[in-house]
């Protein structure tokens, strides 16, 4: 299978293997009060899926370079629907939910960036970066559309319907993924000792790669403390200042916040090609470090305003999204372009991994019903993705 088919397939796999990863998250206030869990417990629930990832990325990413990169994608999709499966059959509190979210966060290890690689190593220069837009694109939608999903699941049947549904799309992915992936290994194999498999110092000396790789760090800790607490947060705001009957509810709200994040992904990356990269990395960076703080203020004022927040700061959260993923597969080596994609997802999602805990423990700090807290909770992420910024701009990354 080639050309447009073989990357339909690619991506029709990713939206499956994707569109049950936020069902906690779109669960989370419930969960929160059926196993009283502390901020800091629920932000670790959601930080353990990144650093799971983060252990189990560079292996499984690595080893593409050495052997079909279906075979990892098929584990990753199996340890996806299994971990699913866990919250139906065994999760019953904070430790047995750890356990499953870090057997979740090595499956999406085993498709993300191993899929998105699947696609690189068959395409080349506008097709590459369209197909890799596209790619992000519909792992975008699935992730944006698994919070409506979960919610409607939720009320209809309970939660476990959701996490079936999860675990059914993920072995969809996984049979995808055994009839349209290459069966062989990749030619950059050849010649490839053993121990070169996690040498990541000529990825470390490329400044080019490097610089979209520190980009990516500070986005995915802003993108995944928004994904993790943004439905918790507007139920807060509801909760407090109540909501006119026109307002849709937390997990329908942060779905349209998905979904316009996507359409501003699609476009930020044609427009990267057009008049740069670093130009659209500057405008999204500056933009959402504002956001941050004008969403966490927003928890003092109104449920509208917050909605309003929620959608504006996601969108230019996801900006930059494909044009920092797209500057790394195009400034990596083609012989290490899955250590360098290694390296670019390891350390974006050890960022996903800091900014859910990160928010727990503000919440903590300031009580959970104190919405100050809010503001300390989303207002570390200004900083945050401002000293990501001036890396970006110190290593160079070009255009």
């Amino acid at each position: 299978m080639v050309g447009p088919r073989f990357t339909t397939a690619v991506v029709a796999a990713q939206v499956l293997a994707q569109i049950g990863t936020f069902t906690l998250p779109a669960l989370l206030p419930g969960f929160i009060m059926r196993w009283s869990l502390s901020g800091a417990e629920a932000g670790w629930l959601i930080g353990a899926f990144f650093a799971a990832y983060v252990a189990a990325v560079p292996v499984l990413v690595a080893l593409t370079d050495r052997v079909p990169a279906r075979r990892i994608y098929m584990l990753g999709t199996g340890l996806t629907a299994l971990s699913h499966l866990g919250f139906v059959l065994i999760a019953d509190g904070f430790w047995s939910a750890l356990v499953l979210r870090l057997i979740a966060g090595a499956g999406w290890a085993g498709c993300y960036m191993p899929g998105l690689k699947v696609l690189a190593d068959r395409l080349e220069g506008a097709e590459q970066a369209r197909a890799v837009g596209l790619h992000a694109a519909g792992v975008g939608v699935a992730g944006a559309a698994s919070f409506a999903v979960a919610g409607a699941l939720d009320v209809l049947a309970g939660p476990a319907a959701a996490f079936i549904f999860g675990a059914v799309a993920a072995m969809m992915a996984f049979a995808i993924g055994a009839m349209a992936m290459p069966r062989q290994a990749p030619e950059t194999a050849a010649g490839r000792s053993p121990a070169a498999l996690l040498d990541f110092r000529p990825v470390l000396r490329n400044r080019a790669a490097m610089a979209w790789i520190a980009g990516y760090t500070v986005h995915t800790w802003e993108l995944a403390a928004l994904r993790a607490w943004g439905v918790t947060f507007l139920a807060f705001v509801i909760a407090r200042h109540g909501a006119s009957s026109w307002l849709p509810g937390p997990s329908a709200i942060f779905t349209a916040a998905g979904l316009l994040g996507i359409a501003v992904s699609l476009t930020g990356n044609e427009v990267a090609q057009r008049f740069g990269r670093m130009r659209v990395v500057t405008v999204a960076t500056g933009t959402a470090a504002v956001l941050a703080l004008v969403t966490g203020g927003s928890a003092l004022v109104s449920a509208p305003l917050a909605a309003l927040c929620v959608l504006t700061w996601n969108a230019a959260i996801y900006l930059d999204s494909s044009a920092l993923t797209a500057g790394t597969v195009q400034a990596a080596e083609k012989e290490r372009r899955g250590a360098t994609m290694g390296l670019h997802s390891m350390c974006g999602y050890a960022g996903g991994f800091l900014g859910p805990i990160i928010v727990g423990v503000a919440l903590d700090f300031a009580g959970p019903d104190n919405a100050v807290g809010w503001a300390l909770a989303f207002g570390h992420l200004a900083p945050v993705t401002l000293a990501g910024l001036w890396l970006v701009r110190r290593l160079g990354g070009g255009r």
